[in-house]
């Protein structure tokens, strides 16, 4: 039987309240992407280029560790995946997610929120990142979104 994982970062509560109603309307399981270290307010200070978020906003290569991992992800069939946006793009403890696990049985659905930003590269960035996935949905914006939004979006799918 198909499986729906809704796997999120939320560091405001409003991803994760988007991923509650996800996991409402499809059934499926809730997996915080939580930092293995969490962020402190500083941390996530977008305005000072030596905060944590900025330094790894910065670096590609850079890899926060998530403190769980998610059990026998090859059993999930869609895999929706969301976050808030930082600069421009996803943050990259959500690049982290992607490269641990094998997609290949999933297809990913990117979902966002922002303070005012669009999902921009996100679609490329997510085939990047994760290539070898049975497929993938475009990402879409649901920021401030209701229940029947919500349950529209994921009926569409």
């Amino acid at each position: 039987m198909a499986k729906t994982l809704v796997a999120y970062f939320s560091c405001s509560g409003v991803t994760r309240r988007v991923a509650q109603q996800i996991a409402s309307v499809t059934g499926g399981d809730l997996f915080e992407i939580a930092p293995e270290v969490p962020y402190t307010r500083a941390d996530l200070d977008w305005t000072n280029k030596q905060s944590r978020s900025s330094i790894e906003m910065n670096d590609p290569a850079c890899r926060p560790a998530i403190a769980g991992t998610v059990d026998d992800m090859g059993s999930y069939s869609t895999v929706f995946v969301g976050f808030p946006i930082w600069w421009y793009r996803e943050p990259s403890i959500i690049d982290t997610f992607l490269e641990a696990y094998d997609f290949s049985n999933a297809t990913i659905v990117p979902f966002c929120t922002s303070g005012g930003s669009g999902t921009g590269s996100i679609d490329e960035r997510f085939r990047g990142v994760c290539a070898t996935a049975a497929g993938f949905r475009p990402a879409r914006l649901l920021n401030g979104a209701g229940q029947t939004e919500v349950e529209r979006w994921v009926e569409g799918l």
